[in-house]
């Protein structure tokens, strides 16, 4: 085969993530809530945070780094909470391995589960687990086979959580 035809595997995975994007669809919180086990994703500065929908208003996730510099346990919290004031939206999955019951329990099954970590056990790789059965992240596969995206990543974590050491230190200084 023509070597100019063929896509490199940096080309697959980007066209691959950016599949997986384009297919989201946007949850305003007016209409039905998600389906139980429905893949929750907000956009944050220079990444996609990702949960599971478990029914009652509530999401399970990886807090990682989420509000603090201290990495966070996989957590149930409410949807706003999930949120925290970005726009939601559904990524769908055609074909799960798990129904989203079974999604929801494996989701429980991890509750409190402390062992995040960036490249290999993020919320993304949890969400994946969750309904497929394996750990993966399209995001942490973009960056890596694309260093541009991935500098941009770490640059944007870096000032998110510039940020948010910033803020935690005003409310603390407001406090005394």
């Amino acid at each position: 085969m023509n070597r100019n035809l063929q896509q490199s595997g940096n080309e697959q995975g980007a066209n691959r993530a950016a599949a997986y994007a384009s297919a989201d669809v946007a949850f305003d919180g007016s209409s039905d809530e998600p389906t139980l086990g429905a893949h929750l994703i907000t956009q944050r500065r220079g990444y996609e945070h990702h949960g599971i929908y478990v029914g009652g208003g509530k999401v399970i996730h990886y807090a990682g780094f989420a509000k603090s510099a201290h990495r966070g346990p996989v957590e149930e919290v409410a949807l706003e909470a999930f949120a925290d004031g970005h726009a939601v939206a559904v990524r769908p999955h055609p074909f799960p391995k798990y129904s989203g019951e079974e999604t929801v329990l494996r989701a429980r099954s991890r509750l409190g589960e402390n062992s995040y970590r960036l490249l290999t056990n993020n919320c993304e790789h949890f969400c994946a687990w969750c309904l497929l059965g394996e750990s993966r992240s399209e995001q942490v596969h973009a960056c890596l086979t694309h260093p541009r995206t991935g500098v941009h990543a770490v640059v944007c974590l870096i000032s998110a959580f510039v940020a948010n050491r910033m803020k935690t230190g005003r409310a603390l200084v407001n406090a005394v």
